[in-house]
């Protein structure tokens, strides 16, 4: 045992020690070194968009940043920018809230860890639904909660069922986490799907978390149904967007939370001995995306859509591969478990883990693995990249496994 993992194991927390790293981070910045050192890397591991911010965006942070607006604000945000929330939430999601019920935070990761860490302790548990974003799980241990993992199919869209929901549930079950649509799979709850599970735990003390962040990327008729529009369980619902994936804006880190009062004054509370207040210019720019010309929400969503219906065609033509069609986001979750047990190229192909190493290291292709979202026969491929970087992908993929 080294020196290094003696000094772990004496010193760290539980909660830290209990933690994984970000299989993604990993597997984008090992794709980021192999880049640098000349190598043609077609990466389809990041979840960001490859479009721009919009040019409206940059001009209202470079106008912030030229009138001086560079200091501390309010701890939950701007003003400006919770009213712009607020007709966000009528405008596409038909939600209404109050500026109490809002707060603005570095990202949508911090809004659901600030959940967590309030609403959550030892003995608590978390229903996550397989698969899963790859920071739920980890989110409930930071909280010394435990997350309880329900495995859905690829035949059910990656959906959980009532029946499933029902089966989980314990007297320590505190919170069930909904992700609709969904990062790994793109999987999107229909309506009479939200309004079955809700049924199961209304009247039982039981908060849902709904992550919303890829609400306005979803394909054909499909449209998401958010579980606070239910008013029996209204206030038990937590509601998590951000400005990230519908804007590009991933690196301006603004992420919001809206829910009853008493719960977003928690969350104020542990930002403000956290990190205080998100990124002032951000928050201008934020304000310009929600209120400005959604045009290009809809122009990028399109090309998404056709990117997407290249990727299903394609991954399901490829032996040994198999895809459900993904209703929103832009990430598409192939099985790859018919390569299981195959030698190619002089490596045997044990799991999905194996699939990825062997396509980023010798045919240059950055991918997931699926254990990273509970889901080890599986591969995430991000298709937020240009068609013809799709297209170098999928043939590089047929070659590897031909």
């Amino acid at each position: 045992m080294s020196t290094t993992h003696i000094l772990e194991e004496k010193y760290l927390t539980r909660r830290v020690l209990s933690m994984q790293e970000s299989q993604t981070m990993r597997i984008s910045n090992l794709a980021a070194t192999m880049k640098a050192e000349g190598k043609d890397i077609v990466s389809l591991s990041a979840g960001e968009p490859d479009f721009p911010t919009p040019d409206n965006v940059n001009q209202a942070a470079i106008a912030a940043i030229n009138a001086g607006f560079t200091r501390y604000t309010t701890n939950s945000g701007i003003p400006e920018l919770k009213q712009a929330i607020l007709a966000k939430f009528r405008r596409d999601n038909d939600l209404e809230f109050q500026t109490n019920q809002i707060i603005v935070s570095n990202g949508g990761k911090q809004t659901l860890a600030n959940t967590f860490l309030a609403l959550c302790q030892e003995g608590d548990e978390v229903i996550v639904p397989a698969p899963y974003w790859v920071s739920f799980p980890e989110m409930v241990r930071l909280a010394s909660a435990t997350p309880v993992i329900v495995h859905t199919t690829l035949e059910n869209e990656y959906k959980m069922t009532p029946a499933q929901l029902e089966a989980a549930i314990t007297p320590k079950t505190k919170v069930l986490v909904l992700n609709s649509p969904s990062n790994p799979t793109g999987s999107v709850y229909s309506e009479d799907e939200v309004r079955a599970l809700v049924k199961v735990i209304e009247g039982r003390g039981i908060f849902v978390v709904s992550d919303e962040m890829y609400d306005m990327i979803v394909y054909g008729d499909v449209r998401p149904f958010s579980p606070a529009r239910i008013p029996a369980i209204k206030d038990w619902v937590i509601v998590s967007n951000g400005v990230s994936k519908t804007y590009a804006m991933t690196g301006w880190r603004i992420g919001y939370l809206a829910g009853p009062k008493w719960l977003i004054d928690a969350c104020d509370k542990i930002q403000s001995q956290t990190t205080s207040n998100p990124n002032a210019i951000a928050q201008k720019a934020a304000v310009a995306a929600l209120t400005g010309d959604q045009g290009i929400v809809e122009e990028r969503r399109a090309e998404f859509e056709k990117r997407r219906d290249y990727m299903y065609q394609a991954l399901n033509s490829i032996p040994g591969f198999k895809t459900a069609l993904p209703k929103g986001a832009f990430y598409i979750f192939p099985d790859v478990s018919g390569v299981f047990g195959q030698t190619f190229n002089g490596v045997v192909m044990k799991d999905s883990a194996d699939v990825a190493e062997y396509l980023l290291k010798v045919h240059h292709v950055a991918t997931v693995p699926g254990d990273a979202f509970g889901a080890p026969e599986n591969l995430r491929l991000s298709y937020a990249a240009s068609i013809s970087s799709l297209e170098e992908a999928i043939n590089r993929i047929r070659r590897a496994f031909k």
